[in-house]
């Protein structure tokens, strides 16, 4: 008789202390669903634009492109000399319109690298926002440098930001990179 009060005791605790787990569980899982996402990026020739998209078929949230009022250059050589300048200055390049991450819980950042971090575009986009208590992860298209040293720049205009792993990838790579934007998405715990 004892046994059977003691079975039936641990099997209801059991039961509790799983149901406890599920509930938990469910509401982790609520949260995170409940982030509200913004991918903002800027692309000069197309390809970081098309890691956003497909970052954004992923994981859905809203999608925002960074477009100077004034363009780049179309000719490479020039397009290099001015960017190179406007690091060398610290401009940050005036956008045609602009967007408040107030609303947004995770801010997913991309670029192109020129001279081993992010154009101006995207500099005036971290100096005209507040990202505290945000997370931002920044992804990048490359012609062979990786994220460079624009992972730790944000850093330092964003100190109050939670920064996750960045992305990067080639930009000849662009077209099959959706395995490798996936996997990304997945290690740093950004699913819809």
């Amino acid at each position: 008789m004892k046994r059977n009060i003691y079975f039936i005791a641990i099997t209801a605790l059991v039961f509790v202390f799983a149901s406890t787990l599920f509930q938990l569980n469910l509401a982790a899982e609520g949260k995170k669903m409940n982030k509200k996402i913004l991918i903002a990026y800027y692309s000069r020739t197309g390809n970081t634009r098309e890691i956003a998209n497909q970052i954004h078929k992923i994981v859905g949230g809203e999608i925002f492109e960074l477009v100077p009022v004034t363009p780049y250059p179309s000719n490479y050589n020039a397009c290099v000399n001015q960017a190179k300048q406007e690091l060398k200055s610290g401009y940050k390049a005036p956008l045609k319109s602009k967007i408040d991450v107030k609303n947004y819980d995770i801010i997913l950042i991309g670029y192109p690298i020129w001279w081993g971090t992010f154009p101006a575009p995207v500099r005036t986009f971290l100096n005209e926002n507040d990202f505290s208590g945000k997370t931002i992860a920044p992804f990048c298209t490359h012609g062979g440098s990786g994220l460079s040293r624009s992972v730790s720049d944000i850093s330092n205009l964003c100190p109050k930001a939670t920064l996750l792993e960045g992305f990067e990838v080639p930009g000849s790579s662009v077209g099959t990179a959706q395995n490798k934007v996936s996997d990304w998405l997945k290690r740093i715990k950004i699913e819809k």
